[in-house]
Formats: structure tokens, C-alpha cells, sequence
């Protein structure tokens, strides 16, 4: 089809229903990929933008809940600094933001999404540079930078719950600080650093964890690259986060999966060069302890005045409430001055940004090897770790992010005292310092959200994911040199356990003579929705974190954690630390026996169900979901969900703020650069418009592990 008013640009559909946007230069490029996002995602687009700018009470609804959100979103003020922001950009630059805009502009003025209009009043449909950069610091946060925070928030609650310095210096090694033990408990707390109506909102979709790895030549049959990529979000809502569009300018051509709202190339490669993402778990992001009476905070001997910000958040149908805010340079105040106290102040890097993560993005459509895609992508704000690969052959890895820089000793997890100048930042580290590499000797590079510091001149992480994923991609990998796209597509469907095989080696020799008994000591470590022994082996490994873990964090907030909270699905690994060393003082006075006794016992009580059975969800509409009966297509399922937390497969399902959430692969791509053609499949469709025949297309393929083949 050709763009009313823009006869030198043409869209062309796949079967799938993946757009090409043919171009006679490249400032048209991005009024194409504007155009085709407010065509397929013109409601993902706009009700992101309410949340971002805080104004969902006076838009979608009333509630408290929606109260809360908007609250937040008005505490984080990513609507902050966008004039200086803006002013970055050069004129070549601006012209394609503006062209992006005016592509998203011209769909909205012939046709905006029904269900805004019908059921939200909604009318203010144009889209702004502003609203890209917007759109790019919520991609940071939420939830990158956030689970980071979280974890940090846990630690003070540890304190403060009576875990001792001996107890947490075992669960968090080599991170912790000489910390004041006795100013940390007598901080007083908001509930949460990040309220759960905004983490698991079915509007808001979460970044997690990923796997990307790459291939050189000498490990393939076609004796060039591959390289593959499965970025683990939510799931279980439509439309889904990544948007997938190709472009051909003359001799160039591009595929990527973007971010509605975004006019950036993110995942996907050109003619010369492929890259992929994962979220890296850099520390990213600090607290401070501030001490504050009378409406003030003490610095450097001294009483200082906080900034004060005020906002009104406009609510349909009930009268507006005002929120004040107090603000200094460590963040926003959690908590009131006047009242005599110790309160937090957060703050995350990326907060006032966003203009060189999209010049990055911007670059890679020129991007010729592997390089000068490590140049680009190493410029972006938000931490990811990057691999990469050309048709020259070269391979390469790149770690992104604002790492801020520190006081030597200060790692970033304990919260500082806000009075001592010497505990601020001074500035980020050059992304150059950060973890890369570039045609590794071992022919391969795996990045699964682990500790990758060794490659680096500074140290992004005070505390990262396990290795289990890496160290199964890796063993993979490590088995034969002649890869090819087809072994990648099985390796993306994997669900051996490698931390269920160490675990069972302890486990297997207590294991009882009966029914559960017999099925653990036949388990295959994999997690299929078919598998008992996968069911089995959860149970056990929920029972053991209650029985050692249960004492300091008490059962209730226990049962929180495990079934609300992403904390032991993000940092697995230091629990199981604890949870399979000989001795620990976290046991108190019992035996490592007497504790995984007590937790089989407990564990294997009840009949096996399979994995499927309790590892499911539905695919629900991020506007209507759950409003509407099933049988009008706009929410589909249930469906089981294969894979663990510790699973090539990720394959999380747990439960949050009333409503069931996910976190698994969201969208899979290979690439092999002897052509020039990407494999995707991705868990849900183009569109997200239920009467579409493009709303949920792929969700089969993504199932089933059939992949579509994409020409550049």
C-alpha cells in the first residue's frame, strides 16, 4: 500500500503480517515506521503515554489503584528535562524524530483506535519528540532498574527484621559495605520502592531477564556467524511489547523488533551487521539515607531546603488530589521532612536522558561491521548487554548503561549517608570501561543476566542472576563446531534444569520408597508441561527457601516473596548460595540433612500434579483483558507454559497484585550472516486490534517452535 500524501513510501505485508517499508531516502524510513506503529499499535502507544505522563485517574479510571500509578509515574517525573534533551539532537537527527512523529501523526488523524475514543474519551492523539524519549526512560526502569532497587530495598528490611551482619554478609558476599546497622533500622520505609498496580499493570509490560548468545564461523556449518536472541518478559497480554518491521532503502535493507513509540532500530540486524540484547543487572541505580526535621535535610553540617515540586493528578468523576513532592540531588523523598525522621531518597542513572540512547539507535541503521555497532550500541543509557555479529565474520560483545561513578568502597547496595558529600556520584563512567569483548578465543560470547564484570575496567554489578542458563547455553554450544539455525531454534525450546541437577544430587539419597519419591529419582531435570518431577522438585525447592528463610522474613512476607515478587526469580542465586552450602549460619542449629528432611517431608505430602497443570496462563487484552467474556477473542487460553527459572526456556508464573503474570521468552530471533534473511517468531501478532487477523497470528509458532522466515 502507498501512504496518502507520501507516494515514495510503500508498505508491504508478509503472511505474517510483518511490514516492509520501501524508501527512497532515509528520512522517509522513519516516517514509515511511525506510520506503520500508530497503524498496528496506536492503543499500546497511547495508553503508555497516559501512564508515563501520570494522567491515568483523569483517562482510564478512578480507582485507587490507577491513583497509585499515576502517583508513581508523578514521583519518577520522566516528563522532566526534555527541552535540554531535545537540544542534543542534531538537525540531521531532527529530522528524522520529527519525520517519525509526523509518520505516527498522519495515521492518527485518518484513523484512531475506537477503544480509546468509545471508552476513554480519549482525543489528544499527536505524538512528540518528547513522547519518544518518554517512552525510551520507562523501557529503562521498568523493570531493569527496578528490580535492582527492589532487592536493595529487601536488604534493609532484612536489617531491620533482625537478620545479623554475620547472616547477611553470607547472602550477599563481597557487596556489603561497614554499614550503619543502627541508622538502617530506624529508617522509616514506604511500603514499596515500586507499588505492585505498577509493576503487573496489564498495560505496563516488564523488562526481565534474556539470553543472547553468538556464534563465530568456526562453530557453523555455513562458516559464517549466528546469532540468536529471546528477551524474557510478560507474556500473557496482547498486544505484545515488540513491534517487528523490515526496511529497504536502495541497496540497504534493515530488519529490527522495535518499541512502539520508539524510533529506534533495537533488536535486529541490517545487511552487515546483527545484534541482540539482555538486560545486564548493572547497578544502575542508588538510595541514600537522609537525615530530616523541620522540613529539611542535613548535608555537610548544615540544614538545607528541599525543592519542592507539586502535582495534580486530575481524576474522572472525583475531585483531583494534590501530591507535593520533595526533591534534592539524590532523588525524591520518601517521606515527609517535617516530620522528624530518617527517609530514603532514590535515584536511578538514566533518569534525566534518553537523547543518546536514541542517537544510538538512530546510528546502527548505518552500522557496516561489528565495531562500529559496539560504538553505537555502547552509547545507549539503558544497560543491556549487547552481542553482535558481521559478514566478515567478526563477532563481538558490548555492555550499555550509566554506571555511576562512586566513592571508592561504596558499592551501590547498602544506602548512604545522604550527609557526607563524599557518597554522591561524580558523573558516570565512560561506556568504554565497561564489559566487552571482540573476537573471543573461545569462538562463542553467552550473556544470560550473569556477572560479566571480568570483562570490563569497572565493575557494573553488585548483584546479578545466577549462571545456570549460561552455563546450560554454554555446555550446549560446547558439543559439536557445525551449527546451524535449526540446533538454534531447539536450543531456544530447552528445559533442562542445570540448577535442578545440583540440587538433586543432595537430594536424591533422602528421596522416600513411595510414589513422589520414585517420580523425583526418575525426573530428567526437565521442565515439560507433561512432567511430574518437575512439579515435584519446585515444591521442594519452595519448602527449602520457607524452612531457612521463613524465620527473618516470617511466613507471611515468605509466601509474598515467593509467590508475588520477582525476588527469587531475579536473584536465585544467592539464596541458593545459602541453600546448598555444607554449613551456613543461616541453619541455625540444624543440619543441612535435618533441614531438607523437614522440606521433603513437607513437599511430597500431597499427589504430583504435572507442570502444566500449575504452570499456565492466559493471553489477556491489555485494555479489556478480563472484561469481557472469552468467546470474543479478545483474551485467549489458558495455555501451559513449558521452562523454570532456571531453564534456557524461562518459563515463570506467579501471581501479583491480583493478576497472574509471566516471564519467559517474549520474542525469538536467529540470524546466520551467510544470509540475509532472520528467523522470528514472537507471542502474540502484529496488531493490536482484536478484529485483526494479525492480533495474535503468531502465538502458535511461538508454541509450537516454528519460526517465519524474514528476507532483508
Amino acid at each position: 500500500m502507498k501512504i496518502q500524501g507520501k507516494d515514495s513510501i510503500i508498505i508491504q505485508r508478509n503472511t505474517e503480517g510483518v511490514p516492509k517499508v520501501i524508501v527512497q531516502n532515509e528520512t522517509d524510513l522513519y516516517f514509515g515506521m511511525g506510520y506503520c506503529h500508530a497503524m498496528d499499535r496506536g492503543i499500546q502507544m497511547m495508553l503508555m503515554r497516559i501512564l508515563g505522563q501520570g494522567t491515568g485517574s483523569e483517562h482510564l479510571d478512578n480507582s485507587n489503584e490507577m491513583l497509585e500509578i499515576d502517583s508513581f509515574f508523578r514521583q519518577m517525573d520522566w516528563s522532566n528535562n526534555m527541552d535540554n534533551e531535545i537540544e542534543k539532537f542534531s538537525a540531521s537527527e531532527m529530522e528524522k524524530l520529527h519525520a517519525y512523529c509526523q509518520g505516527v501523526n498522519l495515521h492518527f488523524s485518518k484513523s484512531k483506535p475506537w477503544e480509546l475514543k468509545l471508552l476513554l474519551g480519549y482525543k489528544k492523539f499527536d505524538w512528540e519528540i518528547s513522547d519518544i524519549l518518554l517512552m525510551s526512560r520507562m523501557a529503562g526502569f521498568l523493570t531493569l532498574a527496578q528490580s535492582q532497587g527492589e532487592i536493595e530495598r529487601l536488604f534493609i528490611e532484612m536489617v531491620q527484621n533482625g537478620a545479623t551482619k554475620e547472616m547477611l554478609q553470607e547472602l550477599f558476599p563481597n557487596i556489603l559495605d561497614d554499614y550503619e546497622e543502627d541508622i538502617i533500622k530506624k529508617i522509616k520505609l514506604k511500603d514499596k520502592i515500586v507499588p505492585d498496580a505498577v509493576k503487573w499493570n496489564p498495560i505496563i509490560n516488564p523488562m526481565m531477564a534474556s539470553n543472547n548468545w553468538v556464534i563465530s564461523g568456526k562453530k557453523t556449518k555455513s562458516k559464517a556467524p549466528i546469532l540468536s536472541n529471546d528477551p524474557h518478559l510478560e507474556i500473557n497480554r496482547l498486544p505484545p511489547v515488540w513491534y517487528e518491521i523490515s526496511f529497504e532503502f536502495g541497496e540497504k535493507a534493515a530488519y529490527t523488533a522495535t518499541m512502539p513509540g520508539i524510533s529506534s532500530l533495537l533488536i535486529g540486524r541490517n545487511k552487515e551487521v546483527a545484534w541482540g540484547a539482555t538486560y545486564t543487572f548493572m547497578d544502575a541505580i542508588d538510595s541514600w539515607i537522609e537525615d530530616c526535621k523541620e522540613g529539611k535535610y542535613r548535608k555537610d553540617g548544615e540544614w538545607h531546603n528541599f525543592k519542592i515540586r507539586k502535582e495534580t493528578i486530575k481524576r474522572k468523576n472525583k475531585e483531583a488530589v494534590e501530591l507535593t513532592f520533595f526533591e534534592n540531588e539524590h532523588g525524591v523523598l520518601e517521606g515527609n521532612p517535617f516530620e522528624e525522621a530518617y527517609y530514603l531518597t532514590t535515584l536511578w542513572s538514566g533518569k534525566y536522558g534518553g537523547a543518546r540512547s536514541i542517537k544510538s539507535g538512530l546510528s546502527l541503521w548505518d552500522a557496516a561491521n561489528v565495531k562500529q555497532g559496539m560504538e553505537s550500541l555502547g552509547g545507549l543509557e539503558m544497560s543491556f548487554n549487547w552481542v553482535l555479529a558481521d559478514t566478515q565474520g567478526n563477532i563481538g560483545y558490548q555492555m550499555s548503561g550509566l554506571l555511576p561513578k562512586r566513592k571508592e568502597g561504596n558499592s551501590g547496595f547498602v544506602p548512604l549517608l545522604a550527609w557526607k558529600s563524599e557518597n554522591d556520584w561524580n558523573g558516570f563512567h565512560p561506556f568504554q570501561d565497561l564489559p566487552k569483548s571482540y573476537n573471543p578465543k573461545e569462538n562463542i560470547f553467552v550473556t544470560a543476566n550473569e556477572n560479566l564484570s571480568q570483562y570490563g575496567k569497572v565493575n557494573p554489578h553488585t548483584i546479578a542472576m545466577g549462571t545456570y542458563r549460561s552455563d546450560r547455553i554454554k555446555r550446549l554450544l560446547n558439543e559439536k563446531d557445525d551449527f546451524t539455525v535449526e540446533d538454534i531454534k531447539k536450543m531456544h525450546y530447552d528445559v533442562y534444569s542445570i540448577q535442578a541437577e545440583v540440587f538433586m544430587e543432595f537430594i536424591k539419597p533422602l528421596l522416600p520408597e513411595n510414589e513422589n519419591g520414585n517420580i523425583l529419582k526418575k525426573w530428567d531435570y526437565c521442565y515439560h508441561t507433561n512432567s511430574k518431577g518437575a512439579y515435584l522438585f519446585e515444591q521442594v525447592y519452595r519448602a527449602l527457601l520457607s524452612e531457612i528463610f521463613g524465620a527473618i522474613f516470617g511466613k507471611n512476607a515468605q509466601d509474598f516473596l515467593q509467590n508475588e515478587t520477582g525476588i527469587f526469580v531475579d536473584f536465585y542465586e544467592n539464596f541458593d548460595a545459602i541453600l546448598l552450602a555444607e554449613q551456613s549460619v543461616w541453619f541455625g542449629k540444624k543440619t543441612k540433612t535435618e533441614i531438607y528432611r523437614n522440606a521433603l517431608k513437607e513437599a511430597l505430602k500431597n499427589p504430583a500434579k504435572t507442570w502444566g497443570e500449575v504452570n499456565n496462563f492466559d493471553l489477556t487484552n491489555m485494555l479489556l483483558g478480563g472484561k469481557l467474556p472469552k468467546f470474543l477473542g479478545f483474551d485467549k487460553g489458558p495455555f501451559p507454559m513449558p521452562g523454570g527459572r532456571a531453564t534456557i526456556h524461562q518459563g515463570q508464573v506467579y501471581k501479583s497484585n491480583g493478576r497472574k503474570t509471566t516471564f519467559a521468552p517474549s520474542y525469538r530471533l536467529i540470524t546466520d550472516m551467510s544470509e540475509e534473511s532472520v528467523f522470528t517468531n514472537i507471542s502474540g501478532g502484529a496488531s493490536d486490534r482484536r478484529f485483526s487477523k494479525y492480533y495474535a497470528n503468531d502465538f502458535k509458532n511461538w508454541q509450537s517452535g516454528k519460526y517465519k522466515k524474514i528476507q532483508l
